[in-house]
């Protein structure tokens, strides 16, 4: 009978291995056309049709459920690391923690096998031709006045009962919006759309979090206690995510455009306020006097919004969140978004290119249908 093989010396043909195929994952992102062609355009779709409708059968997130699962075990195998310390067993430490490197390539791949190779594809800049790399004060403060307008429009419009909607209502109402969008314009497809409630919202309120994305199962996922003026902007972005769109910037972008073009008034006030928020940031960076000029034009209702906003958020900061803020600003930066967390920001940039190109088509009112490229 031949010799088994030492389980040690499979764990660590298993890490060569896998190994190998992250660096050839690795060399594949160097290639955006292909990745667009063969990844986002293809595979991706393929991952979308199977768990897309599976997964949007149950009511809850199986991606929570994954994430507090690994989080346990992760618990347990700290223990029991501990435990066998006390023993002296190094042996089965040091087959647990090449067990543990094992599962760690094996989430990686599939991380990006089932969503993050998204971050690499040609940028939505390029694929909308929307491609400018900059704009002046005057770009912003048009475009920014335009949001002033908009919200201000939108928000007065704002009946009794719009403020009264349900969650269930809210992502129903985003689901109808993305999925008009992906039906006016290639660019903008989606495959069996879903979101939920995420059942981690009392934890991530301390991370400042207001939704996520989880790439290993496919589901949207939402913050369900925010302030009820900002979860279907929130649902949009994360509906995006969904799409294809990796990048924040995108996201928030392609959240936007969905939006705007909804029937449904809390939905387009809510993209309004969102997008207002990102360019008054944006000014406040580039010209502070004509950044407090604008402000004064902000309605009562508007403004009033933003501080309960603020507010919210305020109340759960704390450690936690800055620690979070800083993993996941060096998470973005190397998936291809080197501004990290300012790359939310980076919004303004395709926003104004879009009004240039004439996109939209008055404060308060839905924009020009998309052409697809």
């Amino acid at each position: 009978m031949p010799k088994p093989i030492n389980p040690y010396l499979k764990q660590l043909i298993t890490i060569a291995a896998l190994a190998v195929a992250i660096w050839l994952l690795g060399v594949f992102t160097n290639y955006p056309q292909l990745v667009e062609r063969y990844y986002s355009q293809a595979f991706y779709v393929g991952v979308c049709y199977v768990l897309h409708p599976l997964l949007n059968i149950l009511p809850f997130s199986i991606g929570d459920v994954i994430y507090i699962a690994v989080i346990g075990y992760l618990l347990y195998l700290l223990g029991r690391c501990i435990y066998l310390l006390f023993k002296k067993q190094f042996k089965v430490i040091g087959r647990g923690v090449l067990g543990l490197a094992i599962g760690i390539q094996v989430a990686y791949l599939i991380f990006y096998l089932f969503w993050g190779l998204n971050y690499f594809r040609p940028s939505a800049a390029e694929r909308l031709n929307l491609r400018d790399t900059a704009y002046t004060t005057a770009d912003l403060q048009a475009v920014t006045s335009i949001m002033i307008d908009s919200a201000n429009a939108t928000r007065a419009r704002l009946q009794h009962q719009d403020t009264l909607q349900t969650n269930t209502a809210i992502y129903a109402n985003a689901l109808l919006a993305i999925k008009k969008l992906s039906a006016d314009s290639a660019n903008f497809r989606t495959y069996y759309p879903g979101i939920k409630p995420s059942l981690l919202t009392p934890i991530i309120n301390y991370l400042s979090t207001s939704g996520y994305y989880n790439p290993f199962t496919g589901e949207a996922q939402m913050n369900y206690q925010m302030p009820l003026i900002t979860r279907p902007a929130v649902a949009c972005h994360e509906l995006s995510h969904q799409t294809g769109f990796g990048a924040e910037d995108e996201a928030s972008f392609a959240g936007f455009l969905a939006g705007v073009r909804s029937n449904d008034r809390l939905l387009r006030y809510s993209v309004y306020q969102m997008a207002l928020g990102e360019c008054m940031w944006a000014m406040r960076r580039r010209d502070t006097t004509i950044s407090k000029g604008l402000r004064l034009r902000l309605s009562p209702q508007v403004r009033y919004d933003f501080i309960a906003e603020r507010r919210y958020w305020l109340s759960f900061r704390g450690k936690a969140g800055a620690l979070s803020g800083m993993f996941y600003d060096d998470f973005l930066k190397a998936n291809n978004q080197p501004m990290g967390m300012d790359t939310y920001n980076q919004m303004v940039l395709l926003l104004v290119n879009w009004y240039k190109a004439g996109g939209g088509s008055g404060p308060g009112e839905p924009p020009k249908a998309t052409k697809s490229r």
